[in-house]
């Protein structure tokens, strides 16, 4: 799953390197648009107006950026690539639930991850990083609670379930942010879907799961809060860095305890790396490339075939099969994403 949404956009001259035409109430739904596969590494800008193309996307490092922007792929394959490394990169993470456990395997996601943005941002601990320290603190909290709340939902769930439930946190921040009553029917959509996922008429599902992805969805929405504040505060990713850090610090306790000595096999952190990579890099790459040149309501549709792709990625990683009846639920939080990601217009 993977997306920042509130960020604004920085660059040398501070935030906001489009002009904004739209208007302020969307600013949510317009967040709701761009990162759905990347809650490791937010960035989606909060003041793009959706019916304007992104010119300039400057979070990323130089060498980030540059590298992205030599991929010979469409930009629409660069989000169609994300969405899929994004739910393979979590099918091929519980699939190392054996050997680490939930704990064990979000905590090398978010310490590997964490690493990664400190050495390419190599921020520095200065009096004004140490002014906002509450809200970073804040920040990392909520990523952790929101990664930590996924893996111990898609323990017992599948994935596809489990996306889908927790797609809820930004969609329900969109629509009450929103004036506009066509996003009422949108929610109405996302509430029967999961109607269609709760426990009853024969369906078999394990309630933990649900609660722990309906965490995981209130953790993505203060998640989407505490990225904008925290994007104010710091510039480029240095506040996502650190938050990051804090982040791993704070399931540090948890994975080390559950897991011990396990995390430090060559072949664990291997993998785990490879696990950050399809999950967050590749994708957080790819998403930022491609609004380069898409409108951002463009990146929302692709996006919103997460809870579907994942449903895919588990059945061939993982073998889950899904009834009937889960499928519908899924397709129709999917259209619910998308319906909420469409250009907006005044009434």
């Amino acid at each position: 799953m993977l997306l920042l949404w509130g960020l604004p956009i920085p660059n040398d001259q501070g935030f906001g390197t489009v002009a904004n035409t739209g208007h302020s109430s969307d600013r949510w739904v317009i967040n709701v648009i761009v990162a759905v596969s990347l809650p490791l590494f937010p960035h989606s800008p909060s003041h793009i107006p959706h019916t304007h193309t992104v010119h300039s996307l400057d979070i990323m490092p130089n060498s980030v950026s540059a590298s992205a922007s030599r991929i010979p792929i469409p930009p629409t394959g660069l989000i169609l690539i994300a969405v899929i490394t994004t739910q393979f990169g979590s099918a091929f993470a519980k699939s190392l639930f054996p050997q680490v456990g939930p704990a064990g395997m979000v905590l090398l996601r978010v310490g590997l991850a964490a690493i990664t943005l400190l050495l390419l941002w190599r921020p520095r601990w200065t009096a004004e990083t140490q002014r906002h320290l509450p809200v970073l603190v804040g920040f990392g909290l909520a990523l952790s609670v929101m990664n930590f709340s996924f893996y111990l939902a898609i323990e017992r769930l599948p994935i596809g379930i489990a996306v889908a439930l927790e797609f809820l946190g930004p969609l329900g921040l969109a629509v009450i942010t929103s004036r506009q009553w066509i996003d009422m029917v949108w929610a109405s959509l996302a509430g029967i879907g999961v109607v269609l996922l709760a426990p009853w008429g024969g369906f078999e599902v394990n309630p933990w799961g649900i609660v722990f992805a309906l965490i995981a969805a209130g953790g993505w929405a203060s998640y989407i809060v505490m990225s904008a504040k925290t994007g104010r505060a710091l510039p480029g990713g240095q506040g996502l860095a650190w938050a990051m850090a804090i982040g791993a610090l704070l399931l540090f306790p948890i994975g080390v305890t559950t897991t011990g000595m396990t995390l430090l096999n060559p072949t664990i952190l291997g993998l785990g790396l490879g696990v950050a990579l399809l999950a967050s890099v590749i994708p957080y790459s790819f998403e930022l490339e491609a609004l380069r040149s898409l409108p951002v309501y463009v990146v929302g549709i692709l996006l919103s075939l997460e809870p579907v792709v994942a449903a895919t990625a588990g059945w061939l990683v993982l073998g889950e099969v899904l009834t009937i009846r889960a499928m519908i639920a899924i397709v129709l939080v999917a259209i619910a994403a998308a319906g909420v990601s469409r250009p907006r217009t005044e009434g």
